[in-house]
């Protein structure tokens, strides 16, 4: 469990009706190919201009390439075993009554926005996203804490949650603050 009981009661208390508990929905599946791909292209370019400049300069190689072998290893166990774990971590869900999301790598964080607190519901779709047929949703909100974010939905999942939530934000009374 994310939280203890003093928590859900603090959250009861406050008439929300509203209360942090693990969200159910997992993201896309193809979720794992896009951080894949994102860790690997990320760990390929100090590992291309290392072997670049050892196979350029000769006397460099000798501390050239054993670092750019070491940040290869690295990339490649990151990008095999990272994203496996993040899909099991990542979750979300929307109710009635809140957004519900869960992330983290080393520590997991659960948060709830109440849908009388929504502000802005968008979508974002980078390059590798597009790729892989994913999308972003920020569900931007009246907290200190910043915005919630979706990443690696569906596109047409991603597109029916933002107007669902745009149809909720539009029809909630008040300014959200």
């Amino acid at each position: 469990m994310l939280v203890d009981q003093g928590a859900d009661a603090v959250a009861r208390a406050a008439g929300t009706g509203v209360r942090l508990r693990p969200p159910r929905h997992p993201l896309d599946r193809r979720a794992v190919a896009w951080w894949r791909t994102r860790l690997l292209l990320t760990a390929a370019a100090p590992v291309a201009l290392l072997g670049l400049l050892g196979a350029l300069i000769a006397p460099a190689r000798f501390w050239l390439l054993p670092p750019a072998a070491v940040l290869a290893a690295g990339g490649l166990l990151a990008g095999v075993l990272l994203p496996l774990w993040w899909y099991e971590v990542h979750r979300w869900e929307v109710t009635d009554d809140a957004v519900y999301v869960r992330t983290g790598f080393f520590w997991t964080e659960g948060r709830i926005a109440p849908m009388s607190r929504l502000q802005t519901v968008d979508t974002t779709r980078g390059p590798v996203q597009r790729l892989f047929g994913l999308s972003t949703v920020t569900v931007t909100t009246a907290s200190a804490r910043g915005a919630l974010k979706v990443k690696g939905l569906d596109h047409a999942t991603a597109a029916e949650l933002a107007e669902r939530l745009a149809l909720v934000t539009q029809a909630t009374p008040g300014d959200a603050t």
